[in-house]
């Protein structure tokens, strides 16, 4: 079986998302993903279907010889299900059907967290604390679709030992008042108000009717993009929109601040998602960071964790490719 990517017979990396489903190459061992492209998920129902549309679009016609593919859910023996997607399909029927020495379906925090060793400074926008550090544990949380989080420890032999999980699903890290009477208000209407549930795309416009109801004002209709061009706008953010976002970050710093004491992530937190590029400048000057080290007597600790945005492009193909890197020989 060969091992190493070639030009002719490269490593497929993938990531899967509700909308689109992106795809590169991997060309040679300790390679970044070249020729990245997209198609859209609903289109096609399954990963063998949507892989053969991105590499029929390709000029020169390739045939990979192994493939690492990151979905959002959890991933549990042979069978993937993917809810957000409708897809259902045999990862060994897959691996067959495709001609495919190797094949590998993972978590797409799982992906994230294997990306980071291989994050270089341009891909990271720091957001306070000390630098990283790749010789310790470290974490990844961020906000989309849902709310992916996942850890990374470093072997004793070398390597990495990638820890997902459903994170996300905690319950929703109110402190404050203002935060308190939002989860009173939505609890009131959904039951149960998981981190998720506020720190995510739809938990946007959630937060921000919830916060209106709360100072009593009226509320638009407004999607998450919307929400947060309106509260980061240069000549001005309208006021509900831009305290959505305040509240959103502190909320979100609480969670990260959280997820470093659970995971012991002293090598760092990094913040992916399709959110939060949207936002740094929140991140940067609002709470979040102060939020991250309100821990009563574990502060000092949290002090010297780096807390980080990344700003990589397709950061999950980084991590699919790293991880065959790590799994196949190397010639």
């Amino acid at each position: 079986m060969q091992s190493a990517p070639t030009a002719e017979r490269p490593w497929l990396v993938g990531d899967i998302g509700g909308t689109n489903a992106r795809f590169g190459l991997v060309q040679a061992a300790g390679g970044r993903p070249v020729r990245v492209g997209k198609v859209p998920s609903a289109l096609h129902d399954g990963l063998a279907s949507a892989a053969r549309a991105y590499l029929d679009g390709i000029e020169e016609p390739v045939r990979p010889s192994a493939a690492c593919v990151a979905v959002a859910g959890p991933v549990v023996r042979d069978r993937i299900r993917l809810t957000n997607v409708g897809w259902d399909f045999s990862v060994e029927q897959t691996r067959t059907g495709m001609g495919l020495d190797h094949l590998e379906v993972v978590n797409d925090f799982a992906a994230l967290a294997q990306s980071l060793p291989v994050l270089g400074e341009d891909d990271l926008l720091p957001l306070g604390g000390p630098a990283t550090d790749p010789s310790e544990p470290m974490a990844v949380l961020g906000p989309g679709t849902g709310l992916g989080v996942a850890g990374l420890v470093p072997l004793p032999g070398g390597g990495w030992l990638p820890l997902p999980g459903e994170g996300g699903h905690v319950d929703a890290p109110a402190v404050e008042d203002i935060e308190a009477e939002v989860v009173r208000v939505i609890t009131a209407e959904r039951g149960r108000v998981s981190a998720e549930a506020l720190l995510s795309g739809p938990g946007l416009p959630r937060l921000y009717q919830a916060l209106a109801q709360v100072r009593g004002q009226s509320a638009r209709k407004l999607s998450p993009r919307e929400i947060t061009a309106a509260g980061v706008h240069p000549e001005g953010a309208e006021p509900l929109c831009r305290e959505t976002l305040e509240v959103f970050a502190a909320l979100l710093g609480g969670f990260a601040g959280n997820a470093a004491l659970t995971l012991g992530a002293t090598g760092g937190v990094f913040l992916g998602g399709g959110v939060l590029p949207r936002i740094p400048e929140v991140l940067r000057n609002g709470r979040f960071r102060l939020r991250f080290e309100a821990k009563g007597r574990m502060t000092d600790y949290l002090k010297n964790i780096a807390t980080v945005l990344i700003t990589a492009e397709n950061p999950a193909l980084l991590g699919a490719a790293a991880r065959l890197d790590h799994r196949l020989e190397r010639p």
